[in-house]
């Protein structure tokens, strides 16, 4: 498990109806192969942020921190399944084909007041930028919805069709493959890879103004300050490292074993 000792606040009892309660989420993206992680910087009141906002309705909590992340922060991301203590119910049993000791559970939660009746979760997940081949997929299904959404919402105006402007669409792409390894999962970029930031993804006139940037995980940490975002970006960094120790551990082991077959 990582080693840092994490903060905790005391358990509460509480209970707000529907119309008090609303539920977000945020997202750490990291690209691993060069250890780097997205922060973004609001230009108007200067300070850096991690992609965070609140659920659709109907979204699932984790699909709305992906969403977020790729709207706040021009990178397709996807969740990334780590070896980091929960406390939900998994299956513990390894011959059970089911079993995975990588989970995408929130890493973090935050209780913050909206209101003086209105109580605000933040759920914060873990995710990385996409491989070029999946970037390929997604950006194409992305130009296709487009283009649908601007046939909808095309306008006749004197006698000319004027199409709205739309944001590139956001697309969840497909789950980090369960039985690849981070090794075989960086393998995938050539050298130097760079991930795609697209442009203009914001869906309000304040999102549009966000920076977004992929910094080395102390700068990013120094970036953010004290803060929960900070803590967030170390948590995870730390469950990155340790499912590739545990990845190699295992590669290790099987080489071993059939050496000794040899």
């Amino acid at each position: 498990m990582p080693k840092s000792r994490v903060k905790s606040s005391a358990p509460l009892y509480a209970f707000f109806p529907a119309e008090n309660l609303t539920i977000g989420a945020g997202v750490a993206i990291f690209h691993i192969a060069s250890e780097r992680v997205v922060v973004c910087y609001h230009p108007r009141e200067d300070y850096w942020f991690l992609p965070k906002g609140r659920r659709d309705a109907n979204e699932e909590t984790a699909v709305g921190a992906v969403r977020e992340g790729y709207e706040e922060s021009g990178y397709i991301n996807r969740l990334l399944p780590l070896p980091l203590p929960h406390g939900q119910p998994s299956i513990r049993d390894k011959a059970d084909p089911r079993y995975t000791p990588f989970f995408t559970e929130p890493v973090w939660t935050e209780m913050l007041v909206v209101t003086s009746k209105g109580q605000y979760i933040l759920f914060w997940y873990v995710a990385e930028t996409v491989p070029p081949a999946v970037e390929e997929v997604v950006t194409a299904q992305q130009k296709a919805l487009r283009d649908e959404l601007l046939e909808k919402d095309t306008k006749k105006l004197d006698g000319e069709r004027k199409q709205a402007p739309l944001p590139p669409p956001f697309v969840l792409p497909e789950l980090f493959p369960k039985n690849q390894t981070l090794k075989e999962r960086t393998a995938m970029e050539p050298e130097g890879y760079q991930p795609v930031k697209h442009h203009g993804t914001g869906v309000d006139s304040d999102e549009l103004t966000y920076e977004s940037y992929l910094l080395p995980i102390e700068e990013a940490r120094r970036k953010l300050g004290d803060s929960i975002p900070s803590d967030v970006v170390k948590r995870a960094w730390e469950g990155i490292q340790l499912r590739m120790k545990m990845e190699e551990a295992t590669t290790s082991s099987q080489a071993s074993g059939a050496d000794s077959e040899v």
